[in-house]
């Protein structure tokens, strides 16, 4: 029986992308280097605010997890951080705030030269987020959304100029008011073919989002109560606040306190 390539293929762009959420790559943008042009429109499902805050950890364990309280539920991996700042241990406090989740921001667009794939999301940290709202609440600008008036912005991403270094990133607001576009189809889709940000992204339990924060401070194999790699100072933190020379009940009394 021949090999189904195609199948293999899918499959191995499948694992390839599937930190970014239920394998829908597609439906994010990532500026390339260089300038891009693109035009933030309308959330369909929040048309009040085209910026969706979202938080997550990357840390714990081998993936990315989205933060219940981005949606206003309680995130297990948070409430443990919030203890451990509270032990007194420096760091104790330190590792709790690298445990907290990261913010992002997600707007819709549509990137110009693309129009025709239709409505991507675009996610960016908290400088860039400041300085679009600084830009829409300023009244010179006004509503850059506005489908008939709004304005495109133009995104710079600047490569690192050195091994181990990162990107840089630039916006810039159109002073030119134009329509997002004269395309009826194009138009349509941006109105009615919106995907549902928060259908993007797999969710997991409290006790699910509980036991990968267990496993991540205990690593397969470990019988030691010290020897957490990357999460040691947590534990003994942990230790130290309880009294107790096990992981599990270090954990459980540390969590529940």
């Amino acid at each position: 029986m021949a090999l189904d390539l195609d199948a293999i293929k899918a499959k191995l762009s499948q694992l390839q992308t599937s930190n970014q959420g239920k394998g829908n790559s597609d439906m994010f943008w990532k500026p390339p280097v260089g300038k891009s042009q693109v035009r933030i429109v309308p959330y369909t499902f929040d048309k009040s605010n085209p910026f969706q805050e979202l938080y997550f950890h990357y840390d714990i364990g081998k993936k990315t997890m989205v933060s219940p309280s981005s949606f206003g539920r309680p995130d297990p991996i948070l409430e443990f951080a919030e203890q451990l700042k509270k032990t007194g241990d420096k760091e104790d406090w330190k590792m709790g705030r690298k445990m907290e989740p990261k913010f992002r921001c997600y707007t819709p667009i549509i990137v110009r030269g693309q129009e025709s794939e239709g409505v991507k999301f675009y996610a960016f940290g908290k400088k860039i987020y400041q300085e679009l709202l600084g830009v829409i609440t300023d009244p010179d600008y006004g509503d850059i959304t506005d489908l008939m008036n709004g304005r495109d912005v133009t995104i710079e991403h600047i490569a690192p100029d050195k091994d181990g270094g990162y990107p840089s990133y630039n916006v810039r607001v159109k002073p030119n008011t134009s329509p997002a576009t004269e395309d009826k189809a194009i138009a349509e889709a941006i109105v009615n073919n919106q995907k549902d940000l928060t259908t993007l992204f797999t969710e997991l339990s409290y006790e699910e989002m509980k036991g990968a924060l267990e496993a991540w401070l205990k690593p397969e194999g470990d019988q030691s109560s010290t020897t957490a790699v990357g999460a040691g100072q947590a534990i003994t933190g942990a230790k130290t606040a309880n009294g107790t020379d096990d992981i599990s009940q270090a954990f459980g009394d540390l969590f529940n306190s």
